[in-house]
């Protein structure tokens, strides 16, 4: 047919004024109505499918009789109908879909166009093609109620459980809302200065499992605050050369630039133990803890020393643009399972063992209070002749400072102890590193220690998320910045 609505031309002419000429008389009664209405109803009931019927040798005998056409033949009646009212193309059974058939009569259909819908019908005659069976069928060619189609359809997943449903611990809910409300204000010009509300990563090398996250703390969400923690995971080395550093940076509070200062004190300590990895690792496979502790306590203060010069740099008080800073270094080697510990600041190292909490925060010595000087800390208080044994009373009595003796040191100015913890790990255990601000809460929350201990006890790590939700489980009365770097031994 060459245009919408037209006759076919060609040898086809006879077949259609036979079969669709009013003149021409019917051939007698059929097993389906023949009209274009009815072949509409069927191509229809084709594109969007019908419950298929039940097995041919189930059904009734009086359908199986010779007024029913079977698959290799049809009435040419178009008034005749069925008792069932189904049609069929082809003398198909219901439910068949036309696309399926094979041969001469789906390949060379005949159409005829009503409007904009054109529908395709077959010769009358057949030429004895078959249908495929449903197993033959694939689980695209079948209609979406035809039995067996869940079968071949992928089980629908079961929804997983919720990773932490427990909100808060303690004597009640925590005042501040638990999801973020405020952003923190930004600059036009200083959109990199801006830090996500939270960060999370992870790995596994060697023998262990490393989940670390950082995030906002409750207070800083309320009043549109950046966060102040600042997190560092960064390998170092390939294969079992390679070294694994977590830096955790809580900068001063209520200072405008913490949040830069964290980041910068993270990004130093960064850079000063990439540099060294190599012998870092040597020390550490030897055991050498007195060149760790000596080594690790130079690269701290350094590079607290260069924060601090920086800060005077830009006419800001080092005290204030400051941070306190814990690092956690994790050898690749799975035959090395020494965990090393470093720092200065507020914040906690703890160790989940048997399913209970251990507080291995290291104590500080005499020794880690005066270590190496740190360059760059701007101008210090002069010290006045009454300071000293030989002071001047008259001096002294009158309240009037004098300048500092060239002859004596100036003064160093007032530092955080140093910390350093070295310890082999056991198959089962859980070190725990993290800011003060969940620090505070395990030591002060019996039941977020029971919480967090039943949660990974387990020789199995928890996911991503898991770690997330369970970190951010609240406490009231502790609202300040979490970050945490929590390691699993195999």
């Amino acid at each position: 047919m060459s245009q919408q609505g037209g006759r076919p031309a060609g040898h086809e002419d006879d077949w259609w004024g036979q079969l669709y000429d009013d003149s021409t008389d019917d051939t007698g009664p059929t097993a389906a109505p023949d009209s274009l209405d009815d072949r509409f109803a069927s191509v229809k009931t084709t594109v969007t499918g019908r419950p298929a019927p039940p097995p041919r040798d189930a059904l009734p005998a009086d359908r199986e009789g010779p007024g029913r056409t079977g698959a290799s033949g049809r009435g040419g009646g178009r008034d005749a109908g069925r008792a069932d009212g189904a049609t069929s193309v082809d003398g198909d059974e219901p439910g068949r879909t036309a696309p399926e058939e094979t041969g001469a009569a789906a390949t060379s259909p005949s159409r005829r166009s009503t409007g904009s819908l054109t529908t395709s019908v077959a010769p009358p005659a057949d030429s004895g093609t078959s249908v495929p069976l449903p197993e033959q069928r694939t689980a695209w060619d079948r209609p979406p109620s035809a039995p067996g189609a869940e079968s071949l359809a992928p089980p629908a997943p079961l929804p997983a459980p919720p990773p932490s449903a427990v909100d808060y611990v303690g004597s009640g809910p925590p005042t501040y809302e638990p999801e973020p409300t405020a952003l923190p204000a930004a600059e036009p010009d200083g959109l990199g200065e801006l830090v996500a509300d939270t960060v999370l990563d992870g790995a596994r090398y060697g023998s262990c499992t490393l989940r670390a996250v950082s995030l906002r703390g409750d207070s800083a969400r309320y009043r549109g605050e950046p966060r102040r923690d600042a997190l560092l995971t960064a390998r170092f080395g390939a294969g079992e050369q390679a070294l694994v550093l977590v830096a955790v940076a809580t900068g001063a509070r209520a200072t405008p630039g913490a949040h830069l200062a964290a980041a910068e004190a993270c990004r130093w300590i960064g850079q000063a133990v990439g540099r060294s990895h190599l012998q870092l690792v040597e020390d550490i496979r030897a055991a050498r803890r007195g060149e760790l502790k000596s080594g690790l306590h130079r690269l701290t203060d350094r590079s607290l020393g260069r924060l601090r010069a920086g800060a005077t740099e830009q006419g800001v008080d080092p005290e204030e643009y400051t941070a306190s800073l814990r690092c956690l270094l994790l050898p690749a080697d799975p035959d090395c399972r020494t965990r090393v510990f470093f720092g200065v600041g507020d914040g906690g190292l703890f160790r989940l063992r048997d399913g209970t909490w251990q507080d291995i925060e290291p104590e500080v010595t005499p020794e880690d209070s005066h270590g190496d000087p740190v360059i760059g800390f701007g101008p210090q208080p002069a010290k006045t002749f009454a300071d000293s044994p030989e002071g001047d009373r008259f001096t002294m009595d009158l309240g009037i400072p004098t300048p500092p003796s060239p002859f004596e040191p100036a003064p160093q100015p007032p530092r955080e102890p140093f910390r350093f913890r070295a310890s082999v790990a056991c198959p089962g255990d859980a070190l725990v590193m993290c800011s003060a601000g969940l620090a505070d809460p395990l030591r002060g929350e019996p039941a977020l220690c029971a919480y967090l201990a039943r949660r990974w006890s387990g020789r199995t790590p928890p996911g991503l998320a898991a770690f997330l939700a369970d970190a951010q489980v609240r406490v009231k009365g502790y609202a300040d910045d979490r970050t945490a770097a929590a390691v699993w031994e195999a």
